[in-house]
């Protein structure tokens, strides 16, 4: 490390601290040549995540283009500006924690999960343009698997199959 003042790249740390909620090390330092302190900052530098284009072109993650599609689908939805940074921070975890690197369709299935639980209108827009909806049919077919995914399960220990609720007089 060169000192600031003198440029000499002859120094020692003085101090050592964990900084940043653990993302960095903080290295109070003394430079043996003009004995002025000074500190630095050590910090793991992240790999970019790439993701496979259908083209199979190789492009880098990026979660602001990311953000700008979710806005677009939550426009004058109840949704704040923090869901939709979280969704995206999400998004991108779960694509590093696959291992490889994700294809366009893996990232739009990710987004269309998170954004299912987060906002269903959201997601129908989202989906009519991720999927390349063209008519009302498209929408109609995905608003049944919405339904279907989401509707609550009927409670057990009821009236089975088949079987009918007795009566008033029946009880």
């Amino acid at each position: 490390m060169r000192c600031p003042w003198c440029l000499t790249d002859d120094d020692r740390v003085v101090d050592s601290r964990v900084s940043e909620e653990g993302a960095a090390i903080r290295r109070r330092r003394e430079c043996l040549g003009c004995e002025r302190r000074y500190t630095t900052f050590e910090r793991i530098e992240e790999v970019p995540l790439m993701v496979v284009k259908r083209s199979g072109e190789l492009q880098s993650f990026d979660r602001a283009k990311l953000i700008v599609g979710l806005r677009s689908a939550t426009k004058n939805r109840p949704v704040e500006e923090e869901s939709l940074e979280l969704l995206a921070q999400e998004v991108e975890d779960l694509l590093r924690n696959e291992g490889s690197d994700p294809t366009s369709q893996q990232v739009g299935i990710a987004v269309l999960e998170k954004l299912r639980d987060l906002d269903e209108v959201a997601y129908l827009r989202f989906a009519s343009v991720y999927k390349g909806f063209e008519g009302v049919d498209d929408f109609r077919r995905e608003v049944g698997l919405l339904t279907k995914t989401t509707a609550p399960k009927p409670a057990t220990g009821g009236i089975a199959a088949g079987e009918r609720a007795p009566g008033p007089d029946e009880r």
